[in-house]
């Protein structure tokens, strides 16, 4: 029986039960790793997750961090947005911090993995960074920038700790060209850093379904509601959508600290009735929401904190089923549309340029609904999982090969 190489994952994200509504990239990596490596995910507990479990044949394992009713850190937003909310989570800080750092420390002498994955500059990345300095049995690692790690925490003092770790990390990945940009202008050395994106399961979920007849006015927006997504700008564009097309109306499929806000957005424009805010919803009921869409619009914004999205896979999701896609031309956004992928695009944080963009799509459905069919092909050769999971297998068996020849 061959022995696998082990493999430790460190993640701030992660789902806490199946279907859950929290960001799934991380596992869903790690999970079409498991035929090749023994895989163990470290990451924080949270109220109504187990400490230890298998999922989808993933060892994972939770951290407790505080008393269960105050593990609140990372769920419902993200870390960066709770402590921007409410102040008082900073408290839950050093707690977090210290059992990550205790558990990891604990995994690297009873697991003796062959390769680490650590999956955010901070506070992950800098964690085994400075894990390596003190402990001799630390093995080669990698570190993954999505995004927020790299555009929202800004300062001199953090600028320095991410060249810190891009400098210690054995490897380094970024999921756009844009974030390896960032990564240069900050100062890091990126010369080790590859652009790899997550993926999309292109080949069995977000498929199109030819039995399906599209709506001419449904538009579409999947998310969280945080500043960088945008929908504040999609919000204000519907009066004259509807001026123009009554019969149009926008579905919101997302939860976040924005919310309340967006509704009562919703509200004094008097659209209440052509604006449904659904909630959460689980990866598997996405498809049925993107393929019965007339138009997917995703209006991303760079943050007056300087966070925008590091790729916004969504498009992709909404693509694989065939629907059209309107997005913003960020610089973080290029790479999904390179390639001869059709899509519209438009300046960001701009309700007039979305207003044209929507009625253009929704006057001519069938000229774009192909269009998007035509765009599977470029996209299921870059985004698909079975060819991103292939990328990032190269990438920790060069690392377990270093392993051994230390």
């Amino acid at each position: 029986m061959t022995v696998r190489p082990r493999l430790l994952v460190l993640t701030s994200t992660y789902p806490r039960w199946p279907d859950d509504q929290e960001p799934g990239f991380v596992h869903e990596l790690c999970k079409r790793l498991t035929d090749n490596f023994d895989v163990t995910v470290l990451s924080p507990h949270a109220p109504g997750a187990t400490t230890v479990e298998i999922m989808d044949g993933v060892h994972v394992r939770r951290y407790r961090y505080a008393p269960a009713g105050l593990e609140t850190l990372v769920n419902d937003g993200g870390i960066v947005t709770n402590l921007r909310r409410q102040p008082w989570k900073w408290l839950l800080v050093p707690g977090f911090l210290l059992k990550q750092a205790w558990a990891t420390w604990r995994l690297i002498r009873c697991l003796r993995p062959d390769v680490i994955h650590a999956h955010w500059l901070l506070p992950q990345g800098l964690l085994i960074a400075m894990l390596g300095r003190i402990e001799p049995r630390t093995p080669p690692f990698l570190v993954t920038s999505h995004g927020a790690d790299l555009f929202a925490l800004r300062g001199r003092g953090l600028n320095a700790l991410k060249r810190f770790v891009v400098r210690r990390a054995t490897a380094v990945t970024v999921v756009s060209s844009a974030m390896r940009t960032e990564l240069a202008a900050i100062g890091a050395d990126v010369v080790k850093a590859e652009i790899q994106p997550m993926g999309v399961d292109l080949s069995e979920r977000f498929t199109p379904d030819p039995s399906l007849v599209r709506s001419q006015d449904e538009i579409l927006f999947v998310g969280r509601l945080v500043e960088k997504k945008g929908l504040r700008y999609l919000i204000e564009a519907m009066p004259s959508i509807l001026a123009d097309q009554p019969n149009a109306y926008l579905t919101v499929a997302g939860f976040g600290p924005e919310e309340a806000a967006l509704r009562s957005q919703v509200q004094a424009l008097g659209i209440d009735e052509k604006v449904n805010f659904i909630g959460a919803v689980a990866q598997t009921a996405l498809p049925a929401l993107y393929r019965r869409a007339a138009v997917f619009v995703a209006p991303f914004v760079r943050a007056a904190s300087g966070d925008q999205e590091g790729l916004g896979l969504v498009c992709i999701e909404a693509m694989g089923c065939g629907c059209p896609v309107i997005a913003s031309d960020l610089a973080t956004s290029r790479d999904m549309f390179a390639d001869g992928v059709d899509v519209i695009c438009v300046p960001q944080a701009n309700s007039s340029a979305l207003v044209v963009a929507i009625q253009k799509s929704l006057s001519a459905p069938d000229k774009y609904s192909q269009a998007a069919i035509r765009n599977r092909q470029h996209l299921i050769q870059r985004f698909d999982w079975y060819a991103v999971s292939q990328r990032y297998m190269q990438i920790f068996q060069r690392l377990s090969v270093i392993q051994k020849h230390e």
